[in-house]
């Protein structure tokens, strides 16, 4: 009897190794055939397919959501980067279902996201620039205008461009930065502090009634460089009206304007554009210059909110000679933005 138990607990181990071999563990290969329902493993996890299908849809075909209703290609195109997410997410019930379809149709929001931003993620910074340049929106509302006023002059940069510049706060801003950069203008609610000289100032017409940019040339080592300095419109999330950006879109144009008549070859743009490079609405700024960032930059750089940075709608770009070799983000200060650094030479 003892003989014949052992007998048959040998037999049950043999059995289930077999079982094991057969199914390779919890997503084996007799687990990819047919369900209890006797759908196979292509029939399976169609909707998972689906919804991957239409993520790849939007990432391929982002500029063709229209902004008639709601704005909502602006708003897609702002946050086009998150859209990637819905591959780990959709991956979890296509393994689940043990879907080819599934897995298979997922290769492509896949292949789309690193085409469209896997060079972001690398680190292409390119060592020493000639010299540095910071643009930050340190919020009409910030709460450590003196730790701001340090982070700033911390980061080394010969020119800095603010943004937001509210009354009380601007005197305490020219006088925490005086000792360091020696010149300085501001226009309405911007402003550019600089090592080098500052001349040439006049404001740039947003179509807003108010001055929010203006374009000034500074006299650096390797000669002058035009500098505008802009804090374009703010968008809004509205249930009524969608993503709000009419605004904001008029003065894109206006900007971009005065950007393309300028007579100086080299020219540097700091500011918070409220939009970011995929944003079409952008384009008669983007179509003209080279974003520090997209060039230089160690990963996507996103700057707001600062609290969970989401979107990079502050922005550094140049074009007429300006080779970029470094673009990063400042610490977290007072601000609802993170302050944006960039490191030039001269091509």
């Amino acid at each position: 009897m003892a003989q014949a138990d052992s007998t048959e607990r040998t037999t049950a181990r043999g059995g289930a190794s077999a079982a094991t071999g057969r199914t390779g563990g919890f997503l084996g290969l007799r687990h990819w055939g047919r369900d209890a329902r006797g759908a196979n493993t292509w029939r399976r996890g169609l909707l998972t397919g689906l919804l991957a299908l239409l993520t790849a849809v939007l990432l391929a075909f982002h500029a063709e959501v229209p902004n008639s209703v709601g704005n909502l290609g602006s708003l897609l195109e702002t946050f086009l980067p998150w859209v990637g997410l819905a591959v780990p997410v959709l991956l979890v019930p296509a393994l689940l279902r043990r879907s080819a379809t599934a897995l298979i149709v997922l290769l492509l929001p896949t292949v789309l996201w690193v085409n469209l931003f896997g060079g972001l993620v690398s680190d292409k910074s390119g060592g020493k620039g000639d010299w540095t340049v910071v643009s930050h929106n340190v919020a009409a509302g910030n709460t450590d205008v003196p730790g701001t006023v340090r982070g700033l002059v911390a980061s080394g940069a010969e020119i800095v461009a603010l943004q937001e510049l509210a009354g009380p706060q601007l005197r305490e801003y020219e006088t925490g930065l005086a000792g360091t950069y020696p010149h300085h203008t501001v226009e309405g609610t911007v402003g550019l502090w600089s090592k080098y000289p500052i001349g040439d100032v006049s404001p740039v017409d947003l179509k807003m009634g108010w001055t929010r940019a203006f374009r000034a040339q500074v006299t650096t080592p390797q000669g002058p460089v035009a500098v505008y300095v802009a804090h374009l419109p703010s968008v809004r999330l509205k249930a009524e009206g969608g993503f709000t950006v009419n605004q904001r879109d008029v003065s894109a144009q206006a900007l971009g304007d005065a950007i393309q008549a300028e007579p100086v070859k080299k020219v540097l743009l700091l500011g918070d554009l409220n939009g970011t490079m995929n944003d079409r609405s952008l384009a008669p700024v983007t179509s003209q210059m080279r974003s520090a960032q997209g060039a230089a930059g160690d990963g996507f750089g996103f700057s707001w909110p600062a609290a969970f940075p989401m979107a990079r709608i502050d922005q550094i770009m140049s074009k007429g000679g300006l080779r970029p070799v470094d673009s990063r983000t400042l610490p977290r200060d007072g601000s609802d933005h993170l302050a944006v650094v960039a490191a030039y030479k001269f091509g």
